[in-house]
């Protein structure tokens, strides 16, 4: 078995140096005189522009169009589109083999799909059950997950391409399977009699219905984006249910809100919860009081419909400056590996900092002058600005954080307000990327691998460790 390390150059793509330099992506079209929707194409690696294109997009963005086509190059030659972001992919297949053997004294996990870890990190956060193998098409991320799941065989693969049999030989037969597959064909889901490990049509979930049915674990938990409810009326998410229903399984599902269990975030997530034993699944109860409105809407019978009872009774939620006030005040561009001094922590700082003395990751992106007066300027939404200020963007874009409420979901551009929500509540620049790791609920001590723009997209795209923990100790409670 080898490991491969990853150390590419980072050439910098049209859309970054538009986010750098603060623009919207209509504005530069416009500026440019190039259609806006060649523009997105670009962008997102689908195609390769003519030489025209890059000297009008090159002239407003003050860079060469030679460094921009050879960086547009390297995108299109190596860029997986999807779930709003770009990123590398793997040249080919490789296993990072475990550093450590599993304890047969604890619950063996499988991972599918497991980006960095954080979903089956929070397993493991119950001291019960142990993480022993992974599967993930990036590089990045897969470098990530096995250097904090010493445990685990990771798997740097498409899916489709790894064995059942590999993967059973090497994750100690689990006895829980996790995973998020992409969203991309749901819709042409086929019954679970018509698929074969072989068939080259089978999309990403059939070979996850796959996988469980072969290696029949106990229980297994889907989490995927709240918008799959309604995704194709419905059908995509009946679909999904009936294919586990179909290999012997008990299904349950419910949109989950993290801030209702402790994250200093409102990140939703929609989460199946399947077992072989017939048993409805006892949903954990929240931990804490948020009375948000939910994505999933009132009819979908979702948590936060019974909170307005309880509130009384559960400590309200986590607010972001709860979770990242002890980390130091830094300018735009700037950075500390050194926490706050005589600052009293709350108990979410204590824990996300545990015994971690050198601060990493609180590196702040380096703003334009123009970005810097917008971020000066910035209010809760985009309309607090002063109309000149900007002409275009999400009313969430460039917009601060407030200071005592959970943040809005993460995206994997938080460093960078011309795409979201993600200014600091006082501070004139946008969270550093140790900010987020708070926000999303990971230790201090998870090591992330790879670049400054890899590990960002790795915490903005993760699943909060928390979510799992709550899964976990659900399933312990009926194990």
């Amino acid at each position: 078995m080898r490991e491969i390390v990853f150390d590419r150059s980072m050439l910098q793509d049209l859309r970054s140096i538009r986010l750098i330099r603060g623009m919207g992506q209509k504005d530069l079209a416009v500026e440019a005189g190039v259609p806006l929707a060649e523009l997105s194409k670009v962008e997102r690696g689908l195609v390769l522009p003519d030489a025209r294109f890059l000297e009008a997009v090159g002239r407003v963005l003050s860079v060469s169009s030679h460094e921009l086509h050879e960086a547009q190059l390297a995108l299109l030659e190596s860029a997986t589109p999807g779930e709003g972001y770009v990123t590398a992919r793997s040249e080919d297949s490789y296993v990072i083999t475990r550093r450590e053997e599993p304890s047969r004294s604890r619950i063996p996990v499988l991972d599918l799909f497991c980006g960095v870890g954080g979903f089956s990190h929070g397993f493991q956060r119950t001291g019960r059950f142990q993480v022993v193998g992974g599967i993930d098409l990036l590089p990045d991320r897969i470098s990530t997950f096995a250097e904090n799941h010493p445990t685990a065989t990771a798997f740097c693969a498409d899916i489709r391409s790894v064995g059942i049999d590999p993967l059973a030989q090497t994750t100690h037969q689990p006895q829980v399977i996790i995973g998020g597959p992409p969203c991309q064909g749901f819709s042409s889901i086929r019954p679970f009699r018509t698929l074969t490990e072989k068939d080259p049509r089978n999309n990403l979930f059939e070979h996850f219905v796959l996988v469980v049915a072969a290696l029949k674990p106990k229980w297994f938990v889907l989490e995927n984006v709240v918008g799959l409810i309604t995704h194709d009326k419905g059908r995509a998410l009946q679909a999904i249910l009936d294919s586990f229903k179909s290999v012997g399984y008990r299904v349950d599902w419910k949109v989950l809100n993290a801030a209702l269990y402790g994250l200093p975030q409102r990140r939703e997530r929609l989460v199946v919860v399947c077992n072989s034993i017939g048993q409805s699944f006892r949903w954990p109860a929240p931990t804490h009081f948020f009375n948000g409105r939910s994505m999933a809407g009132k009819q979908h019978g979702q948590i936060a419909d019974q909170l307005p009872l309880l509130g009384e009774m559960l400590e309200p939620a986590v607010t972001v400056m709860e979770a990242i006030h002890d980390l130091p005040e830094i300018e735009a561009g700037a950075s500390s590996d050194k926490y706050r001094e005589n600052v009293v922590s709350t108990v979410y700082e204590r824990t996300m900092r545990g015994n971690t003395k050198v601060l990493t990751l609180h590196e702040s992106t380096h703003h334009t002058p123009r970005m810097l007066e917008i971020i000066r300027e910035a209010g809760h939404n985009r309309y607090d600005l002063p109309q000149q200020l900007t002409s275009s963007g999400f009313s969430s874009s460039y917009s601060r954080l407030e200071p005592d409420l959970p943040s809005v979901t993460l995206t994997v551009n938080f460093v960078h307000p011309a795409s979201n929500k993600c200014i600091h509540p006082y501070q004139d620049r946008a969270l550093t990327p140790r900010e987020g790791a708070r926000l999303q609920g990971f230790e201090d001590s998870y090591r992330f691998k790879g670049t400054r723009s890899q590990i960002v997209k790795q915490i903005g795209n993760a699943v909060p460790p928390l979510l799992g923990e709550m899964i976990a100790r659900a399933l312990l409670g009926q194990w």
